[in-house]
Formats: structure tokens, C-alpha cells, sequence
């Protein structure tokens, strides 16, 4: 342990991070050894591979000035990361005047060390919540930061975009947004793999959002890990009195995934929609825990979780719905829907309600089954050969979260992905 903690001390060091959060690395780690992995309903994970590697050396210095094209014709705010490198970021010099924050992890821990203080795993997330949370704050890299304060609305998507290449250390990444009182904005998360490699890779990535009063925030997350990357993925939300966060989640990475989706409804009024769907292919497991908790009055939690199961794959998915005592006139809705399209694949869909309140409203639906024969039928009389009807249907099966991505582009990457992901089986 000595040894680990003497390179934490010294990356740390060399980065210049302040005390603060040299001080929260070395807690996490040590306690590491008395948390827990996190349970999760009819859950089993314990094979998969989530703490591995995690102060190898990286290869920085080999993706230094390896620009992608693309980010040359982009117009408004996005930030582009490899491994522990930020390459590309640009923000409109109107954005910075009214105060906007948009930046790298490390550079914000250097800037704006108070205000990361204030929000870094103090409110969403809490670096002792399990072993997963600890490692994550001992060995977190880098990752995004982006501050809008109070009443600016920015129109264009903020996008982000989190390359991992290094393909022996564990990819470790926080994205922390705070919306400040009545802001408003969309955020579009994409994390990808840019190389494959036979070595079995940690994944382990935190993004917390704080909604102020009156924020509203759109947050879109498209995800392509690699077949090696086995990823732990906790995207958290604390929403104060009347804040709203619409959550649009792609799960489109090829190893295996431990979701961890949670919004904290903490204010009266406050209201988040979650939006999750998976495409699970070959020998591949995703395990999807969605919880909304109704801690204030007059709060709106709704979950929508919809899944395509290929090949000898297993999915799950947990729907969790708690309204706290005194959290009074709330509703909690949740669907969990899973298309099966092998008879080697496996799905769970669980719903599970908690009401600690009688004025409120709660609902729950999940079916796990094949494509509707109906729904073939119908495109198929109408001239389209009977893959394409079937490409058709689980396009639209999983088109509310394609939708709402905010970039044409994305969207059309989107599309691309699952029909990678279907060519292997239809």
C-alpha cells in the first residue's frame, strides 16, 4: 500500500492539484479494502474485471498533436480528450464574458480549485459510497468541467468528447456540470475507443450533474467502449427546486458494462426524465441500474429503458422508483422493455417501486420477448424484404433516445453503431 500511495501523492504532485483533492485520493484509497462493489437486483457481476491497472504508465506523449479532421469544421462549444490528453477545446469568447466555464478536469483543478471543491463528488456521487466510487476518486485522470452560471442560456449543444486509446491502463473519467440558478443548455457526452487490444482494460466513469434552482439541462450520452474495456458507468444528477435534467443514455459499447443511472430529486419541483437504451451483442453482459428518488414534494422521476439482445449476450435491467415520506404529491413512472433476437441471449427487465407516501402517483410496465410477427408482417406487405422490416422495428424500439441526441451527425452515428451491432445476427 505504501507504494501505491507514494505514486498517487506524486501524479498528484506533478499536476499540481490542489490539497483537497490530493487529500480525497489518498482517503478513497485507503478505504478502499472496507467498501463493497455495489448490489444491484438479480445482478452478478463479481467476473467482471473493474479494477485493474490502474497507475500503469500511460503513452500521452504519442497522441500529442493527432487532431481529429473533424473537430476542425465544429462550431460551437466542444472539448476533445484522449487518454489523459485534451487536444482540441474552443468556446466562444460571448460564452466566456458571461461567464461560462468550460474546460479539462486537471486545468479547472488548477483555475477554479474552489469551485470544484464545492461540487466534486461532494453532492451526486460520494467517493465512500462503494469500492467502485473509491477507486474512482483515488484514481481518476482527467475528464471535463463545465460551468454555467446563473441565467445564461446557451443555445448551441456543448459537446464533449472523451477518446480512450492506451490500451493497458484503466481508462478512469469524472465529468462534473453544475448548472447554475435558471440556466438552461444541452450537453452531449460521447465516450469512445480509438484502438482495440487483446489486454483486458478497467473502465470507470463518474459524471455528476448539479442543477441549480430553475436549471434546466439536456444531457445526451452516447457510449462506444471497446470489446476490452470492462466499464463501470455511474452518471448521476442532483436536482434542486425546480431544476430539470432530460437524461438520453446510448449504450453502445462492446465489453462489458455496469450501469449505475441515479437522479436525487432534493427540491420541490424538480423533475428528471431518464432515457436508457442498450444494444448487447456476442458473449457480452450489461447490467443497467435506473433509480430516481422523490426526496422533496411535487417531484417528477420517470425512467424509460428499452433493449436489444444479440447473439449468446445477457441484459438486465433494474428500474427503481423511490418517493421519500413527505414527498408529497410526486410521481414515479418507469417502462423497462427488452427485445430478445437469439435463443442463446438472456434479459431481465425488473421493475421495483418504493412509496413511502400515500399522495402520490407510481406506475411501473417491463416485458422481455421477441419482435412482434404483427409488425413484420405489416412492413413486409408493403414491399421491404423481412431484414430491413426487422431493422425498422428495433430502429423504432429504440428511437426515443436517438431522437433526442442534439446533433444530426451524432444521431446518424447512432444509427451506425446499432446497425454495426445487428450486421453480426440479422
Amino acid at each position: 500500500m505504501t507504494v501505491e500511495i507514494e505514486k498517487i501523492t506524486q501524479l498528484s504532485l506533478m499536476a499540481e492539484e490542489p490539497d483537497f483533492f490530493l487529500q480525497k485520493r489518498l482517503a478513497s484509497f485507503k478505504a478502499m479494502d472496507d467498501l463493497f462493489f455495489p448490489r444491484f437486483q438479480k445482478a452478478k457481476y463479481r467476473s467482471f474485471k473493474l479494477l485493474e491497472n490502474p497507475l500503469e504508465e500511460s503513452d500521452t506523449a504519442e497522441v500529442l498533436g493527432n487532431v481529429p479532421d473533424f473537430l476542425q469544421v465544429k462550431n460551437g462549444p466542444v472539448l476533445y480528450q484522449e487518454d489523459e490528453v485534451t487536444l482540441f477545446s474552443q468556446l466562444s469568447q460571448d460564452l466566456v464574458e458571461k461567464g461560462v466555464i468550460f474546460t479539462d478536469l486537471k486545468s479547472a483543478l488548477v483555475d477554479y480549485p474552489e469551485l470544484v471543491k464545492e461540487y466534486y463528488m461532494t453532492k451526486a456521487v460520494l467517493p465512500n459510497e462503494n469500492k467502485l466510487t473509491a477507486f474512482h476518486a483515488a484514481f481518476v485522470e482527467n475528464g471535463v468541467f463545465l460551468y454555467v452560471p446563473k441565467n445564461v442560456v446557451i443555445k448551441e449543444p456543448i459537446e464533449m468528447i472523451l477518446a480512450q486509446k492506451n490500451s493497458h491502463k484503466a481508462y478512469v473519467k469524472h465529468i462534473l456540470v453544475v448548472a447554475g440558478e435558471n440556466s438552461e443548455f444541452s450537453f452531449l457526452q460521447r465516450v469512445l475507443s480509438t484502438e482495440n487490444s487483446e489486454k483486458l482494460v478497467s473502465g470507470n466513469i463518474i459524471a455528476e450533474v448539479i442543477g441549480k434552482p430553475g436549471a434546466k439541462v439536456k444531457y445526451a450520452a452516447l457510449d462506444e467502449l471497446g470489446k476490452n474495456v470492462t466499464a463501470y458507468l455511474n452518471y448521476r444528477g442532483y436536482l434542486m427546486k425546480d431544476a430539470t435534467v432530460d437524461w438520453s443514455i446510448g449504450m453502445m459499447s462492446c465489453g462489458n458494462v455496469l450501469g449505475d443511472f441515479d437522479c436525487d430529486l432534493v427540491g420541490e419541483g424538480a423533475h428528471a426524465e431518464i432515457k436508457a437504451v442498450a444494444v448487447s451483442s456476442e458473449n457480452q453482459e450489461q447490467i443497467i441500474d435506473t433509480r430516481v428518488t422523490n426526496k422533496a414534494p411535487h417531484t417528477i422521476g420517470h425512467i424509460l429503458q428499452h433493449g436489444v439482445i444479440l447473439d449468446a449476450s445477457r441484459l438486465t435491467f433494474n428500474g427503481i422508483g423511490h418517493i421519500f415520506k413527505g414527498a408529497h404529491g410526486s410521481d414515479a413512472q418507469q417502462e423497462s422493455r427488452v427485445l430478445i433476437l437469439s435463443d442463446e441471449a438472456r434479459g431481465d427487465a425488473n421493475p421495483i417501486l418504493l412509496i413511502d407516501d400515500n399522495d402520490v402517483t407510481a406506475g411501473h410496465a417491463a416485458s422481455v420477448g421477441q419482435v412482434d410477427p404483427e409488425d413484420l408482417y405489416y412492413l413486409m406487405s408493403r414491399g421491404i424484404s423481412e431484414d430491413m422490416a426487422q431493422r425498422l422495428v428495433i430502429r423504432g424500439f429504440l428511437g426515443s433516445v436517438i431522437t433526442s441526441i442534439p446533433l444530426k451527425d451524432v444521431q446518424q452515428e447512432f444509427i451506425n453503431v446499432i446497425e454495426g451491432k445487428l450486421n453480426a445476427e440479422i
